[in-house]
């Protein structure tokens, strides 16, 4: 089998428990698109941008999430929270099989410094395998933004990369011209769902191995189930994107060990930027 369904849900989300909503929503979806393999929300779903609802991994939340996946038989990515550890704060995606067993866990490796504060770095890159099917990656939001994450997950094998996003600035423009050109650029299927209000500002966006938009959002609420076909993905990273460009065979015979990656590489004019904090404004 190479083809399998996957459903983005675009929804209003609060800084309050926001799962019994997410559960309705399952209910419309399921009813409407019983087909549907696989669901995706947006990031921070659960309890919107709130840290004081963090709690350890394996939580009340997790399980809600469990006793889902089950319920509708699905595989479920149910956006991230905040999970606590010790005296860390981390933002979260678990993974759930239709047993509604975790089969993996991502930690964000690039929160959205300076704004999301107070929020400590994940070091993990996170694929999981689909049985009979394929290899999906995970990232979360602005993870997105720096193409070596997409890249490791897709020397691992990704496939289709799910992003659940948390994004309501004016930059959104260019949160989806990245999550367009990452499509290209790593020949994979990108999920890019975003949430409404607390949850972000919507126009979610799904886009094929091509680079090719398969759906463009509003700012709506928005059920986007898509059938994706995991032997497209394989034929363009076999013969090239629409037949011409085989970037993943480029990267991989290419020679050079770029410099910036390495511990001599002289960091001067980057260390000139100055501290990692939000403007102010200009002195008068």
């Amino acid at each position: 089998m190479s083809r399998f369904s996957i459903a983005g849900i675009q929804m209003h989300v609060t800084m309050n428990n926001n799962i019994a909503e997410m559960r309705k929503r399952l209910e419309v979806l399921f009813h409407s698109y019983p087909w549907v393999q696989m669901v995706v929300f947006s990031e921070l779903s659960p309890h919107g941008p709130n840290k004081t609802a963090a709690e350890p991994i394996g939580g009340p939340i997790e399980q809600e999430f469990a006793e889902l996946a089950r319920r509708f038989d699905c595989w479920l990515v149910p956006g991230s929270y905040f999970e606590k550890d010790g005296d860390h704060i981390y933002n979260t995606t678990p993974v759930f099989n239709p047993a509604g067993e975790v089969v993996t866990r991502y930690r964000k490796i690039f929160p959205f410094t300076p704004y999301e504060t107070g929020v400590t770095p994940g070091a993990e890159f996170c694929v999981f395998d689909v049985p009979d099917i394929g290899r999906f990656g995970v990232s979360i939001c602005y993870d997105l933004w720096f193409p070596e994450v997409t890249r490791t997950l897709t020397a691992m094998g990704a496939e289709v990369i799910i992003n659940p996003v948390l994004a309501s600035f004016i930059d959104r423009p260019a949160d989806l011209a990245i999550a367009q050109g990452s499509a290209a650029m790593f020949q994979s299927y990108v999920f890019h769902i975003n949430g409404l209000l607390a949850g972000g500002n919507g126009y979610s966006m799904v886009i094929d191995p091509a680079g090719q938009i398969l759906h463009r959002g509003s700012v709506q609420e928005e059920l986007i189930p898509i059938e994706v076909d995991f032997d497209l993905v394989r034929r363009q990273r076999r013969e090239g994107i629409l037949r011409m460009g085989q970037p993943h065979k480029s990267f991989r015979d290419n020679k050079v060990a770029f410099p910036v990656y390495g511990p001599d590489f002289d960091r001067s004019y980057l260390d000139a930027l100055g501290p990692l904090v939000k403007p102010g404004r200009p002195a008068r």
